[in-house]
């Protein structure tokens, strides 16, 4: 079946349907990882967003569920070159197709995903619409993709109610704000009995169980959204407790201590981004998925001081916090998909924590 993707500046491209064949209006975004496809796939982060992947054959090692990083997809749609039909993988169990369907997610294979990469490098990220309608109405359709939001998303993706991951070492509150799983596994297998809340509880809540440490989430959307959500970090800021904060969290906690964040041309997603410690000068290379950065340039040094940049484009990656026991990074050292270089910095906030009790 015919499918086109249809971008706000009236672009059309035509390929195959693949997936579910429902009409869908997103954001249009790129992710540059070769592999991990079912991670980007399950990240909470892409709530509102359709993926394009830039790397040219997905799906050649199937599904395998064990590598969900949430319990199910989050992209309203997914777009890619070639689509792999027979997946070569001892632990696949499923096809890439059954596991869009399954899910409802639309998508579309067979387009020139370098020209529609370079389209959204040169203009920015943009909406789009991808139909199996052939008889599409531009004039009808520009305006709703001018029209479209992602809105409030981190309600959507966030866990219903908090559990708990048990384990003998420090204890940690994780706020999940769109967390990937494997967020808490890092430190859960580090000892940590790890307690993950809802976005929207309160900082009062997460302070009276007494945490060795807070966690902040990765997470969806603009995050100048989460206003109420600012309001309760800004609560755990005014605490003693050490805080780690990841992706979306990072954000959330600059916004809370007055700093400000901005929407990047088309964003970094991808597992090849170099990253510079500033304390060290070493560079590692990292998962990142991202479209909001923070802004250094009015940063109140008295408040926070960049700890990270990142080194293809210089935009901050990280903060540490001045009197603070709070370091704060912009992409993901827990990885999935990704390299694992960063992983220290787990070690990092549980020896914040054992220094702090």
């Amino acid at each position: 079946m015919k499918a086109f993707l249809i971008l706000e500046d009236g672009t059309v491209f035509q390929g195959t349907s693949i997936g579910s064949t429902k009409e869908v209006i997103s954001e249009i975004v790129f992710n540059t990882s070769m592999t991990g496809y079912l991670e980007v796939l399950t990240d909470p982060s892409y709530a509102g967003q359709a993926v394009v992947m830039t790397y040219p054959l997905i799906g050649n090692y199937g599904i395998c569920y064990e590598d969900m990083e949430s319990e199910r997809p989050w992209p309203d749609g997914y777009i890619v070159r070639e689509l792999s039909r027979m997946p070569s993988n001892f632990r696949s169990e499923d096809t890439i197709q059954n596991f869009l369907s399954r899910y409802d997610i639309p998508g579309i294979a067979g387009i020139d995903t370098r020209a529609l990469t370079k389209i959204l490098r040169e203009k920015g990220t943009m909406n789009g619409m991808i139909t199996t309608n052939e008889h599409y109405d531009l004039d009808e359709i520009l305006p709703k993709l001018k029209a479209y939001t992602t809105g409030k998303v981190v309600e959507k993706v966030s866990s219903r109610e908090k559990y708990v991951l048990e384990g003998n070492g420090p204890k940690v509150a994780l706020l999940d704000l769109g967390a990937k799983r494997n967020i808490a596994r890092s430190l859960n297998k580090r000892g940590c009995q790890v307690t993950v809340y809802p976005a929207w509880t309160s900082a009062e809540e997460i302070l009276a169980s007494n945490p060795d440490g807070i966690m902040l989430s990765n997470g969806p959307g603009d995050p100048k959204e989460c206003t109420e959500i600012i309001k309760e970090i800004r609560k755990l800021y005014e605490s003693n407790v050490p805080i780690f904060a990841i992706c979306l969290g990072h954000q959330l906690m600059a916004l809370a201590t007055g700093a400000d964040t901005h929407k990047m041309k088309y964003g970094h997603r991808g597992g090849n981004h170099p990253v510079k410690d500033l304390k060290t000068g070493r560079v590692y290379i990292s998962s990142q998925n991202h479209g909001y950065v923070v802004d250094t340039d009015h940063l109140d040094e008295s408040v926070a001081v960049p700890a990270f940049v990142n080194v293809n484009d210089g935009t901050n990656e990280g903060l540490a916090y001045t009197g603070k026991n709070i370091f704060t990074v912009q992409f993901h050292p827990e990885a999935c998909p990704g390299p694992l270089d960063s992983g220290y910095l787990f070690d990092r906030f549980m020896k914040m924590m054992e220094v702090s009790k």
